[in-house]
């Protein structure tokens, strides 16, 4: 009788023990450590770039996306048919998957020591999505590669943009809504004056937005459009009509934002600014969001009465009834115990997990095998002027220390002396402000990034300066045993003739603690010259030598002034100077 109960029994536990046979946690395993990598990868960037600060909302809200489309999938008998006879397609989905897998040791490999390297990022989550997509065909066929072709798609909105994308786009849509907001602030009688993505009136300049960050708003007016587009299931035409009410909302808010900062500012003071700033800029993404739901509504509303008066009583497919749906009366989908990994699937799942456990040791391993022959460099510090002309500290305010996250910091400016010269309109009898910069970066998983937000090409800029040129690196002598390299830039500010108009030469060190042997002895550590992204070779060799995020810091003097300032005399008063602001240490 008790034999007779269990036989009974069984059939009833067999869908809960098929739905976790070792076929789907293996399968389960392996898609979960190929996103998590790409996440823990990918929030590098969201950590120190409040831009990309959303991002840590999006696997949350992709795994949300991927369960709903879980829940109305194609039946897997009606795709197991069409499957078997795309073999073919099949075949193309199996050595894109094995493409992309071997993809991923060198995206790791560089990643580790570049985690700054944009288009890294972008291969690496194009490899990822490549995977999920062909697994996904590869088991319910095309119907399946349709269905969560977006949710899966979704987390490329949270992968930094390419700088040349997202440089131009920034920067120009922050001019636009300071140009915005200094014309409308005009209209209420308040002097104001643009700079760049600053507003000039008479109690100060009121920043539009931090002066080495772009619109946040505008990638999150993006993630939101898509998702709510998503949740509602609508056309491709009404996502994009969506996305673009988004970005709308989002570009309006910050004109609002701008012209209230600047009408706080005026009417107040400037310290009543920093208490709005950061509220202002959260209002815009509420504002974007609750927008952005209520298109959401009238669109899906829209969507649904067109649908009625063509005769469906349904817009969408999750808009149906259970029974159009593979509902039971219970509420239970008749396929949730119908999916079924094949002992093909199973197999290509677990290779390919142990694949990227693989990959994880061994581009791990590559680095820790490199640094115990690794040299030193040598340690300097900043010997500040303190006895020079109208020598003063700049305070680093506390949004910049959250955004730079440097664990030294320190700025300050002062007038260079006149040199001796036979020629009273020569650039030498010019006043000129010195303005010093000295950022130090402990070794650590994100040392590198950070120390590449603080640059001459991305903070003057967004001040209101033009660049005009880029020298080049040179090195310059500090010591008898030591050359820093500079990177030197030339920037314009304010209209006119040269004669009236602001000039700046901006030299720029970033200075590893660690390089090849050599780097050391050549006195000029291949990452040094520049911010990584600037020469595609240093990083090559940064991977080869086995270098990653060991410590680093940045250095950067503006020479400031009027007129005609040749490139060449700018280059021999810092050479002149700068041996005098450097102290080696003792190794």
């Amino acid at each position: 009788m008790e034999n007779l109960v269990t036989a009974q029994n069984v059939p009833e536990r067999l869908p809960f023990v098929r739905r976790f046979s070792i076929h789907r946690v293996a399968v389960f395993a392996f898609l979960a450590a190929l996103w998590l990598i790409l996440w823990r990868q990918l929030s590098g960037e969201w950590s120190v770039n409040d831009q990309y600060s959303y991002g840590w909302f999006v696997p949350f809200f992709a795994i949300v996306l991927f369960w709903l489309r879980w829940e109305d999938r194609p039946k897997t008998q009606e795709v197991r048919g069409q499957r078997t006879e795309d073999r073919k397609k099949n075949a193309l989905a199996i050595a894109l998957t094995i493409v992309a897998l071997l993809l991923l040791f060198p995206v790791r490999l560089f990643e580790i020591g570049n985690p700054d390297w944009r288009p890294l990022s972008w291969l690496h989550a194009i490899a990822v999505t490549t995977i999920t997509l062909a697994l996904l065909w590869s088991i319910g066929g095309k119907p399946w590669l349709r269905h969560f072709a977006f949710p899966v798609l979704f987390t490329l909105v949270a992968v930094p943009w390419v700088s040349p994308l997202e440089e131009p786009i920034v920067q120009g849509l922050m001019r636009v809504v300071a140009a915005i907001a200094s014309e409308v602030v005009a209209l209420f009688g308040i002097p104001a004056h643009l700079e760049g993505n600053l507003i000039r009136i008479p109690g100060g300049l009121v920043g539009v937005n931090e002066a080495c960050s772009g619109v946040r708003s505008l990638q999150t007016s993006l993630m939101i459009g898509l998702l709510f587009g998503e949740l509602k299931r609508l056309s491709i035409f009404r996502r994009i009509v969506l996305v673009a009410v988004a970005g709308a909302i989002a570009f309006v808010g910050n004109c609002i934002r701008a012209f209230s900062l600047v009408w706080v500012a005026a009417s107040q003071n400037l310290t009543a600014v920093s208490r709005w700033h950061d509220l202002a800029g959260y209002g815009i993404v509420a504002a974007v969001f609750i927008g952005t739901l209520v298109a959401a509504a009238v669109l899906g509303r829209t969507k649904k009465e067109v649908s009625l008066w063509l005769g469906g009583a349904y817009g969408s497919e999750r808009e149906q009834p259970p029974a159009r749906r593979g509902l039971r009366p219970g509420g239970r989908s008749e396929i949730s115990g119908q999916f079924r990994i094949s002992n093909f699937e199973f197999r290509i799942s677990a290779a390919a997990l142990v694949w990227l456990i693989a990959v994880e040791f061994a581009a791990a391993g590559w680095y820790r095998a490199h640094e115990h022959d690794l040299a030193r460099t040598a340690r300097w510090e900043i010997q500040w002027p303190q006895n020079a002309s109208n020598f003063h500290e700049i305070k680093i305010d506390d949004e910049k220390r959250r955004i730079l996250r440097f664990d030294r910091g320190r700025a300050a400016a002062w007038t260079l002396p006149a040199l001796n010269s036979t020629d009273a309109a020569s650039w030498a009898a010019r006043p000129l402000t010195c303005t010093l910069y000295f950022f130090r970066w402990n070794s650590g998983k994100n040392s590198s990034l950070l120390a590449s937000l603080h640059r001459p090409d991305v903070c003057l800029p967004a001040v209101g300066w033009n660049q005009t040129g880029d020298i080049g690196v040179k090195k310059y002598s500090v010591g008898p045993d030591l050359s820093l390299p500079f990177r030197h830039f030339e920037f314009r500010h304010g209209a006119g003739d040269e004669s009236t108009q602001q000039v700046a030469h901006a030299f720029y060190c970033l200075w590893e603690d660690v390089v090849s042997p050599a780097a050391a002895k050549s006195q000029l550590p291949d990452m040094t010259t520049s911010p990584s992204e600037w020469t595609r070779d240093e990083r090559i060799r940064a991977v080869l030598e086995g270098r990653r995020h060991l410590g680093q810091q940045v250095m950067e003097l503006v020479i400031q002034g009027r007129g005609a300032l040749d490139e060449k005399e700018m280059n021999a008063r810092f050479e002149t100077e700068l041996p005098s602001l450097i102290k080696v240490e003792a190794q």
